[in-house]
């Protein structure tokens, strides 16, 4: 798992699928291809070049640039930490103890792809942020560089959004080491209009933070998830026949990716690589979560769409449940409107 993995399932921690198969570091991608619903989304190599190329620039010159987004005074210069080490548990230590230093030294201090840990469901996670920003007055500032514009002064809410929810993430490791202020504010940094021109701004992640460290104690733990497959259960897309290797059956492969219950919700076609597939499942069964969890929650007891007509229509139904008695007045005004009574 990653970042921005934990803030998709902590936007939706009923879902075991994908709790499993990220934890399992499974392609879902790939996954959805051979299952014929593949997401028609996804970063393109010139997109993922463009935002090294964008985040080299913000950095250059010892981030001087950087230095000034995070309004240092002129002419300041930071400390540059070396965070190399063997394997990802040194790295974290290495981590650790130049924010311990960092804090303590009262300077500019920049920490340049970090890495964190968070524990999810007894399972550790590591955490890789663009940089950390330690201020002379040791409080943290978590700096997300993206390669999406900011034009005429505003940026796609969507994706501001995303990058909140993932910066809220590494904020939470921050807050989980025991010392020092992470900042509830974190800098997003992004192009200026069409050009290579870094722009930031400052966005609070005090409310995704909050949904999130509530959201993430939700979660089963991995381990229980998977006792709950029948033996066997595989998600490779390869299997040996006769001593070569042919590709699995997309129904071989759906039976074992239907074996974990999916929460599907509309806002699962941002985020998640299988959210088509689960949607085709969730239209075939005529579930009302098709409709989005605000439409999911008004309608109490009727959990498929069939259901809901006909409580609409008085064929079926309690009248004296609230959502009935709500969808039959909806469709006694809606024929009205249309003339139909």
């Amino acid at each position: 798992m990653d970042a921005r993995a934990l803030a998709a399932l902590a936007a939706n921690p009923g879902c075991r699928r994908r709790a499993l198969m990220d934890a399992a570091g499974v392609d879902k991608a790939a996954v959805a291809r051979v299952l014929g619903n593949p997401a028609p989304f996804g970063q393109s190599q010139f997109a993922f070049v463009r935002g090294h190329a964008f985040e080299a620039r913000v950095k250059a010159e010892g981030c001087a640039e950087l230095l000034r987004l995070l309004g240092a005074p002129e002419s300041t210069e930071a400390v540059l930490p070396d965070l190399s080490a063997p394997g990802p548990e040194g790295r974290v230590a290495r981590t650790r103890l130049a924010l311990k230093e960092a804090t303590a030294a009262g300077r500019w201090t920049l920490l340049d792809h970090p890495l964190l840990v968070l524990e999810v469901a007894d399972s550790p996670v590591y955490l890789e942020p663009d940089a950390i920003a330690v201020r002379p007055d040791g409080s943290w500032t978590v700096v997300e560089v993206k390669s999406f514009p900011i034009l005429d002064g505003s940026a796609d809410a969507v994706k501001v959004g995303a990058a909140a929810r993932q910066a809220a993430v590494y904020v939470l490791a921050l807050e989980r080491l025991g010392f020092g202020t992470p900042e509830h504010r974190v800098l997003l940094v992004c192009p200026k209009d069409f050009s290579n021109l870094p722009a930031a701004e400052f966005v609070d992640v005090r409310k995704q933070l909050s949904v999130t460290r509530r959201q993430l104690t939700r979660l089963t733990r991995i381990e229980e998830i998977a006792a709950a497959l029948p033996e066997g259960t595989t998600f490779d897309l390869r299997l040996a026949d006769d001593g070569r290797t042919a590709t699995r059956p997309a129904a071989e492969l759906s039976d074992a990716v239907d074996q974990l219950p999916a929460a599907y919700a509309p806002e699962c076609l941002a985020s998640c690589e299988l959210s088509f597939h689960c949607r085709e499942q969730a239209r075939g069964c005529g579930a009302v979560e098709v409709l989005g969890r605000g439409v999911r929650g008004e309608l109490g007891a009727l959990t498929e769409v069939e259901q809901v007509l006909a409580a609409a229509l008085g064929t079926e139904g309690d009248p004296d449940d609230p959502a009935v008695a709500a969808l039959r007045r909806a469709h006694a005004l809606r024929a009205e409107a249309l003339g139909c009574r």
